[in-house]
């Protein structure tokens, strides 16, 4: 079976030079056996031994502490939550936080009822949702609609967007950035999903080796996992380098870094810069180290157990609940300025304006990052008919989006996206967006109201500020290689000439399918994109994507010669737009990703045909992708052309936007 481990893109962005793979991409390297342990001052265990992964000694620079030995030891992490006091914010003074784990039980939501939903889980978080959210309203039937799918999903809800722009739109437009003859090398990785930190849905465990590696109830490749049908025996060993159902072990995270250099051409130079639009982790910092500056996207998951992606508004709940995850941000970003990342006039912002930022590189690029998981939801939608209610990853969503969900704009991120966006026109400059959870595709990942907004925002402001201003978007999350085309108007009319900017959905480094499919016995892969790109336009020439077959670590246990290679999969230039006039200088932009659903319109192979297939590419060429219909083959081009949940929700058939 073709497996494939996490992907990392490489993205292009020069108007003047096109990349090959003949020039200074490397088609393929196999990474070492040994793992590089200088990446650590020291360890708990022997690092270079393969029966288990490294146990890094973690130290905190700001409290000048050491973090004990059993957090990154899989047999001994702490089973039980802890909590300091300022998490006892999180328990509301009322005896009805016991409600969550009742509604979860009666409506056979989840096998584990206790552990998602008591007190000391999210039983607060829930009870805070039930007594601040008008549950007899909208947010009651959102609720009721996307969790428990027994109610119709209400409408989206109308805007009224008088006054929101300070200025006019320029008329006429500025003239074009002309391309200023530097390339420029960008490195996009996304969903490290590192393991020794990650929670699992029982207990915070981390990646063990040699432990069920095909359990029954995900995830696996930990102390706490088996089978069912053979409880007291592995039937599939965990390997050294992750499995099909397991988040990423470190030596598989180290291993990707090795080979990103390497393979990108870039071992003497490094990137330009690189985005991270995912879980940020110490272990970032090796990827910094060897992949130039680092941009990443400022979202955090709290480090209790059950606390994953969860954000109130200030204005909710008066001061202590409205302020009850602050503490974490005090924290991190006084670590932000000791490791240099942000000037000290900035610490004070960092750690009270956590929903979004904006950075103007020297370069002249403007990066607006949007912590997109405030919208995140998540409405399941499987292939498999029998798939069971209990199976969808219900505590995979920021429950606080439910309070107000009218309000498209509760937290305010998308009032500072549109004052930096008319600051960057003020200023001449071009704008990348990055955010996590994406605004579009299938419509399943995003509350219908504030992605409504994003669009509307993009599409006036794509009318507005682009072409001049917005250049691309960027996001992760799904796992899989995706893209959407935001149109003109509200996508009213959707053509060459209306498409204006694309959001590139960047795949994942992790071996795992979490959290957009129960099934995870899957293939994934690891993506650079190399963007080719001038300092004055900032476009995407090519992007290449790089992968690694997970069905193959088995066979590198015991041993210490090699590790995974890597292998490019494919040029997205080349594999999509050999049916496209197009000049060899003229970027990746939203009117050539339209030309490509044309041709797939007027050709289906582009999407069924081996080895160019956007089926393939989007599940990173894995064997277990479900192959793509006639239906299918429809419901992806809507999904290309659908950059918001509600429109996505009003046109496409949701069922088909994994390939798992």
């Amino acid at each position: 079976m073709l497996g494939l481990s996490g992907s990392f893109v490489l993205l292009a962005l020069a108007n003047l030079k096109r990349v090959t793979a003949t020039d200074d991409i490397v088609s393929a390297y196999t990474a070492p056996g040994e793992f590089p342990t200088s990446v650590y001052q020291s360890y708990w265990n022997d690092p270079t031994a393969t029966a288990a992964q490294p146990q890094p000694v973690i130290s905190d620079p700001v409290t000048s502490s050491i973090f004990p030995a059993n957090l990154t030891d899989p047999a001994n992490f702490p089973k039980l939550p802890s909590r300091s006091p300022k998490c006892s914010y999180w328990l509301p003074q009322n005896k009805v936080h016991f409600l969550a784990e009742a509604v979860c039980v009666y409506f056979n939501y989840s096998t584990t009822c206790y552990d998602e939903y008591s007190r000391l889980a999210l039983g607060s978080i829930a009870t805070q949702v039930v007594a601040l959210g008008d549950m007899g309203g909208y947010d009651g039937q959102l609720l009721c609609a996307n969790e428990l799918s027994l109610c119709p999903v209400p409408p989206t809800m109308p805007l009224d967007l008088t006054g929101w722009f300070a200025k006019p739109k320029p008329n006429p437009l500025p003239p074009p950035k002309q391309p200023s003859g530097e390339r420029l090398k960008v490195l996009h990785v996304s969903d490290i999903h590192i393991d020794p930190r990650k929670r699992g849905k029982r207990d915070i465990l981390g990646y063990a080796n040699g432990y069920e590696a095909n359990c029954t109830q995900y995830l696996c490749c930990r102390e706490n996992a088996w089978n069912t049908a053979s409880p007291d025996q592995v039937l599939l060993s965990a390997p050294r380098y992750g499995s099909f159902q397991c988040d990423t072990p470190i030596s598989l995270m180290l291993a990707a870094m090795q080979a990103i250099p390497a393979v990108t051409g870039t071992e003497g130079t490094g990137f330009n810069f690189s985005l991270f639009t995912d879980y940020f982790r110490a272990y970032v910092e090796y990827a910094e180290n060897t992949s130039g500056p680092l941009l990443f996207m400022q979202r955090l998951e709290t480090i209790d157990t059950y606390m994953q992606f969860q954000m109130i508004p200030y204005a909710l709940g008066g001061f202590v609940l409205g302020n009850q995850f602050n503490w974490l941000y005090d924290h991190v970003s006084s670590m932000w300025f000791y490791e240099g990342w942000v000037p000290e006039a900035s610490v004070e912002y960092a750690r009270t304006h956590y929903a979004a930022y904006s950075v103007k590189r020297p370069d002249g690029l403007r990066i607006i990052s949007l912590d997109t998981d405030m919208w995140y939801t998540y409405v399941f939608m499987h292939h498999d008919p029998q798939s069971s209610f209990a199976d969808r990853p219900n505590y995979r969503l920021n429950y606080f989006s439910y309070i107000n969900a009218t309000q498209p704009d509760p937290f305010g991120i998308l009032r500072f996206l549109t004052d930096e966006l008319q600051d960057a026109e003020d200023a001449g400059e071009r704008v990348w967006i990055v955010g996590h959870v994406l605004s579009g595709w299938d419509g399943t990942q995003s509350q219908l109201n504030p992605t409504n907004l994003f669009y509307q925002i993009l599409s006036l402001s794509v009318d507005r500020y682009s072409p001049h201003v917005i250049a691309n978007i960027f996001f992760g999350h799904t796992h899989e290689d995706q893209l959407s085309i935001y149109y003109a108007n509200n996508a009213t009319n959707v053509s060459a000439e209306t498409a204006q900017t694309v959001s590139w959905i960047m795949p994942s480094l992790t071996t795992s399918d979490e959290p957009e499919s129960p099934v995870s016995a899957c293939t994934k892969s690891t993506q650079a994109v190399i963007q080719d790109q001038s300092t004055q336009t900032f476009d995407i020439l090519d992007a290449y994507t790089w992968i690694s077959r997970v069905d193959e670590f088995p066979a590198l246990d015991n041993q210490t010669e090699v590790g995974p290679t890597y292998v490019l999969e494919y040029s997205t230039r080349e594999a999509y737009g050999a049916n496209i006039t197009w000049g060899i200088t003229d970027p990746l932009n939203a009117t050539w990703w339209h030309l490509v659903t044309e041709q797939m319109e007027i050709d289906p192979s582009l999407v069924q045909r081996l080895p160019q297939t956007f089926n393939t590419y989007q599940s990173k060429s894995s064997a277990m992708a479900v192959g793509c219909t006639s239906e299918c083959l429809t419901e992806t081009i809507c999904y290309m052309r659908s950059g918001s949940s509600s429109i996505a929700y009003q046109n496409c058939n949701p069922a088909y936007g994994s390939t798992q």
